[in-house]
């Protein structure tokens, strides 16, 4: 049997991944009347006097909104919310495994950018923060602007920064093994969508000083005028300034490190004579990558990740998303910044004490990651004044560990 079709029969046989199940007992008359009417209206009117009180007394603090439009689900493009469904389940599966977060599924019926952003800003109030799920470029970054600009909750759209943060710890570790500093090497990124921008985005702010980042219309420069759009230009001015042009062939001339995010089989071998001595690939297409890990080994190529889990060194987003919001929610985060995603990637990275061509990064099932990450976003948290409560360190790892231990605060 394979794999789609057995995950079917599990997915049929328990009509989902996900259930809500009561925390408290309802044994009697008097547990109804603490859990519902009458006793319930002392909490909603708590609540009414002081909105703070929220979060002690609902599933606020621990709630996270899985919010996508099934505009780019996974490698099966605009299939609509209700295909999207089993996705988000997982995803929400994922964040009660792994950081004990408490998070629903919440596909919507329109593809309208200004819709998602009233529908997810209106529903808002019950949930702790909101991850952005599988929404196409380049809507998907004006929606988490401006969701960002109105909600004091975190927002985190994860096809872009999760991934980023997983790309540039394992860059961290590989860089090491080649003895080469982000600011001296050529980076080539091949897609410029979500994933692809925000990769861009956070290897400048770590110094990276040469980016070709392309589509499939080749490097992306500034007055391009084929397959652009207002995001693309924007970063076109920051990395491209001297207009080069060219396809990937081009590109790849004397560069250090490839990052594909696009589509299957799009790296020919023979490109890699084209790089520099010990070249890094990240090849992140799935399920077929943009260079299948064997065909580079062949060509000379020591260290190579995939998003596959087959193969060494998987790229996963799961590395970053619980630990990320595990640690935003420990201290009540607004939001999620980018000294937060940065302390993420080098927790992540700072795991492999000893980095390995076939070990970059940790796996994502390793238990050391998620209270890890946690605890960096947290202190990073801090240390921008986007916190809503404070903690030292000791404080910061106790409550982590507690919740994550399924002890509720």
């Amino acid at each position: 049997m394979d794999i789609y079709q057995e995950s079917i029969n599990l997915h049929r046989k328990h009509k989902g991944k996900i259930k809500i199940e009561s925390k408290i007992p309802l044994r009697d008359r008097h547990d109804l009347s603490l859990a519902y009417t009458p006793g319930v209206a002392g909490v909603s009117e708590e609540i009414h006097k002081n909105n703070e009180e929220v979060y002690d007394l609902t599933i606020k603090a621990n709630t996270v909104a899985v919010v996508s439009d099934g505009s780019a689900v996974l490698g099966l493009g605009n299939i609509g919310p209700l295909g999207a469904i089993p996705v988000m389940e997982g995803k929400a599966l994922l964040f009660k495994k792994f950081a004990n977060i408490d998070a629903f599924p919440i596909c919507l019926n329109t593809q309208d950018p200004e819709k998602i952003i009233e529908v997810t800003s209106t529903i808002a109030p019950v949930f702790g923060g909101i991850n952005l799920e599988d929404i196409a470029a380049p809507k998907c970054f004006l929606i988490e602007k401006r969701l960002k600009e109105i909600l004091d909750i975190p927002v985190f759209h994860d096809d872009q920064h999760g991934t980023a943060i997983v790309v540039y710890a394992a860059l961290i570790n590989a860089l090491k093994l080649v003895n080469k500093k982000i600011n001296e090497i050529k980076i080539v990124i091949l897609g410029a969508g979500a994933a692809g921008i925000a990769i861009t985005k956070l290897l400048l702010r770590e110094g990276a000083k040469n980016i070709k980042l392309l589509d499939r219309n080749g490097i992306i420069y500034p007055g391009r005028k084929e397959n652009m759009n207002e995001i693309k230009e924007e970063i076109a001015s920051i990395i491209n300034p001297e207009g080069e042009k060219g396809d990937l062939k081009d590109a790849l001339k004397e560069a250090d490190v490839f990052i594909g995010v696009s589509q299957a089989k799009l790296f020919p071998p023979e490109y890699i004579k084209l790089m520099n001595k010990n070249p890094i690939i990240f090849a992140m297409a799935n399920p077929i990558p943009e260079i299948m890990p064997e065909d580079a080994k062949r060509e000379g190529v020591k260290i190579i990740g995939t998003g596959r889990s087959d193969y060494p060194n998987q790229i996963n987003n799961l590395l970053a998303f619980p630990g990320v919001f595990r640690g935003a929610f420990t201290v009540r985060a607004r939001e999620i910044n980018d000294e937060m995603k940065v302390a993420a990637a080098k927790a992540i990275a700072s795991l492999i004490e000893e980095p390995q061509e076939d070990y970059l990064i940790p796996s994502p099932l390793d238990e050391r990651v998620v209270p890890a990450v946690s605890f960096s976003v947290a202190k990073a948290a801090i240390e921008t004044k986007v916190a809503q409560i404070i903690k030292d360190d000791t404080k910061i790892m106790e409550d982590i560990m507690k919740a994550l231990g399924g002890e509720e605060k």
